[in-house]
């Protein structure tokens, strides 16, 4: 089994609403992707939510914390080949135009925080969101 680190965002427009993405059309979650080789995790992150999304003006407001998962798998279940460990930060932004770079994350959207978990694909992704959701106001 691989290991990989990743890492990712709970970003806050305006509106106190929620970027979530789009992932192969097939899954949702909140932006995040590997660190690659030099990076740090916020530096990752910023990168990620940019290519997820297409949003750049980004302030970071902390981190909320680092949880494992499987890979997403074709079926939408666990992918038990690939363990990734996840870094999450949170991020205010004042934009609000979603115009995703990455042609594997087609579509993101504005969600209200209480329909976030409700809307993420791997249970993990939910349980960890549910979890920062009280320090995310």
């Amino acid at each position: 089994m691989k290991r990989t680190r990743s890492a990712g965002g709970v970003v806050l427009n305006r509106r106190g609403e929620v970027l979530v993405v789009n992932q192969n059309g097939r899954s949702w979650s909140l932006p995040k992707g590997h660190i690659d080789e030099g990076e740090d995790a916020l530096t990752a992150a910023r990168r990620e939510i940019y290519e997820e999304s297409g949003l750049r003006d980004l302030h970071p407001l902390g981190e909320l914390g680092t949880y494992e998962r499987y890979r997403i798998g074709p079926d939408g279940g666990d992918d038990t080949s690939e363990l990734k460990e996840i870094t999450i930060f949170l991020f205010r932004t004042d934009e609000d135009e979603l115009s995703p770079v990455d042609p594997d994350n087609p579509e993101a959207r504005w969600v209200e925080k209480e329909r976030v978990a409700g809307l993420l694909t791997h249970r993990k992704d939910r349980e960890f969101f549910q979890s920062i959701l009280p320090r995310i106001g």
